[in-house]
């Protein structure tokens, strides 16, 4: 991908070298009557401690390697991209596009959806419109999934974004509904649906950055590749040597890598009813 040389998005939050405590050094004072009280009244001070509201203090300066920060500017590039493309659609449709946030953390963050480590990888938060990445993610891709490639890392920030798409859209919360009436497994395979649709929607932005100019020769492929590399089928048989179809969560190899190729290749949001095509 070309990216180099190009102004990044002013949407990126970087909280690496952060970390996440319950006592903030800014409202410690306030943390420390209140615990005061509660032990002069003959209360649990932990039971106060465990309400209290997770905050972000800064841990020291961190020292970030060249390899380290090339890769937080190619995020935000990536970002800003997302964001030419998606303001576009959405005005074309009559719609003004709200751009989220992309926090750049390392191991551990809090969001308005709850506490989450590295482990868990990128994920979108509807709660404050922020895609969080910690970038060991994108060593990970090549060292356990297979997936190389700076475009197999676009694949991945485009699909957190697609979630966004779908939040403004009132996919997100639709979907949710439905999902807490039904069982586990009917609930899996609706979100599959909701996964594959994200995985098109990075497929749809894929095409309108090919039309501005920046993919190279062996991006798709590697968008592809990353999409595949991290099917429900091939994570499970690779983890724990067999396939459990009705635990799938985000779909089979064959069918991201087939919804986000036909995003790339339509570059058509109608064309990305997953929820009632024959997936």
């Amino acid at each position: 991908m070309k990216w180099q040389g190009r102004q990044g998005s002013g949407n990126v939050e970087d909280r690496r070298g952060m970390s996440t405590g319950k006592m903030a050094v800014g409202g410690g004072i306030g943390t420390i009557v209140i615990v005061l009280l509660v032990l002069l009244l003959g209360g649990d001070p932990s039971a106060i401690m465990d309400t209290m509201p997770v905050t972000a203090t800064e841990a020291g300066t961190a020292d970030f390697s060249a390899e380290e920060q090339e890769l937080a500017d190619f995020v935000s590039v990536v970002l800003r991209d997302t964001e030419t493309v998606w303001q576009k659609l959405f005005a074309q449709a009559g719609a003004t596009y709200r751009m989220p946030t992309l926090v750049l953390y390392s191991g551990q963050v809090q969001s308005a959806c709850g506490y989450a480590t590295a482990s868990s990888g990128p994920f979108y938060c509807p709660g404050d419109e922020k895609v969080y990445i910690d970038l060991s993610f994108c060593n990970d891709l090549k060292t356990k999934f297979g997936a190389y490639g700076d475009f197999a890392i676009a694949y991945v920030i485009a699909h957190e974004i697609g979630h966004h798409v779908q939040n403004l859209l009132g996919i997100l919360e639709e979907v949710n509904t439905q999902r807490s009436r039904l069982s586990e497994t009917r609930a899996n395979q609706l979100l599959v649906r909701l996964e594959l649709q994200a995985d098109f929607l990075a497929g749809v932005w894929a095409h309108y950055e090919e039309g501005m100019g920046y993919l190279e020769t062996g991006d798709i492929e590697e968008a592809m590749n990353a999409a595949a590399s991290v099917g429900d089928d091939v994570l499970q048989k690779k983890y724990q040597g067999r396939v459990y179809p009705d635990s799938f969560t985000h779909g089979t190899a064959a069918q991201r890598k087939a919804w986000f190729t036909r995003g790339y290749r339509t570059g058509d949001v109608d064309q990305g009813d997953t929820f009632n095509a024959d997936i």
